[in-house]
């Protein structure tokens, strides 16, 4: 089987720093997560932060919570196989 990459290529994450309730962190993902996300919060109108900090609500209220960027990812990938 052969596996071809993304457009663009395959490409590792960046460090982006954002506001969480009042208080500076920094997430890296991969830029076609950021792309992902930035157009999730764009659909939603809200700010990016805005969007990263519900994600990270409902992260932070599941019994064995994973880091942040694990959650984002995760969440970005529930979006896309929603009906």
């Amino acid at each position: 089987m052969k596996v071809d990459p993304p457009p663009g290529g395959f490409e590792g994450p960046i460090k982006r720093s954002v506001t969480i309730a009042g208080h500076q962190t920094s997430i890296s993902l991969e830029p076609i997560f950021w792309d992902a996300l930035e157009a999730a919060a764009e659909v939603r109108s809200l700010p990016l932060n805005a969007l990263i900090a519900a994600i990270d609500h409902a992260r932070i209220t599941g019994e064995d919570p994973p880091n942040l960027a694990s959650a984002i990812r995760t969440w970005l990938l529930a979006e896309l196989n929603r009906p």
